[in-house]
């Protein structure tokens, strides 16, 4: 039977540095916590103690050390994956879901830092457009918003890249959906994640309301939109 490192479970490379295990605890711990998920009735009391004990030897240089040394010389995990449609398994070495779930939260944060810009920059526009336009110069600020823009495209489009190779559905990337893939994945690692996306999309048919089903399209909408504008950036070298 395989045995995850600590470095599965924070969903983080052996290579990652203090800040990298403590953001991926951080935010392991907003999903994970007990509390979080008393009304899904869901107890994820031991996983969450599982990411308190990783990162609390990870963080730790001497014990992060230490830990190194012991999986000195044994095989890389190995995920037991599963196809849908067919009966068979194969095993194949994979990255954790929560690499993936990483590379999400990351382009949320990323869409949601994009469209403050651009409103910002839109509103500062509409201000200042006359009195440029007047004096005949061109407004310096234009610049400085597309390079930032183009800066946040290109990290953008290096989360796509993950999430479509890892054949996470569009409509999925938002934070509500990962999340409920995240708990259930960790309730069950051997169980193929693109399973539990058509998990999810049959538990939100049967147990959402009209309402709450048509809040979901609007947001996944404007997700879609507000990365096509910030990608509209996007300048390749």
């Amino acid at each position: 039977m395989e045995t995850r490192t600590y470095y599965d479970i924070l969903g983080v490379s052996r290579e990652a540095t203090t800040e990298d295990i403590t953001d991926a605890k951080n935010a392991l711990a907003k999903v994970y916590h007990p509390d979080a998920n008393i009304h899904n009735d869901i107890d994820t009391t031991s996983y969450m103690q599982e990411i308190l004990e990783a990162y609390r030897i990870l963080s730790n240089p001497d014990k992060r050390k230490e830990y190194n040394h012991v999986l000195a010389g044994k095989p890389n995990r190995v995920f037991r994956t599963y196809t849908v449609g067919k009966g068979d398994s194969a095993e194949c070495t994979a990255p954790s879901f929560v690499t993936y779930w990483n590379a999400a939260c990351k382009l949320n944060e990323i869409v949601s830092q994009s469209e403050k810009i651009i409103e910002t920059s839109h509103k500062k526009e509409r201000i200042s457009f006359k009195i440029f336009r007047k004096i005949g110069k061109q407004n310096g600020d234009d610049t400085a918003v597309a390079e930032q823009l183009n800066t946040l495209s290109l990290q953008a489009i290096r989360y796509i890249t993950i999430l479509k190779a890892a054949e996470i559905p569009l409509n999925c990337w938002q934070p509500e959906a990962m999340n409920w893939v995240l708990v259930r994945w960790g309730q069950k690692q051997s169980m193929d994640y693109r399973v539990l996306f058509s998990k999810y999309e049959a538990y939100v048919e049967q147990n959402r309301t009209n309402t709450e089903k048509a809040r979901l399209r609007s947001q996944n909408r404007q997700f879609y939109n507000n990365l096509q504008k910030l990608l509209s950036y996007a300048v390749l070298k």
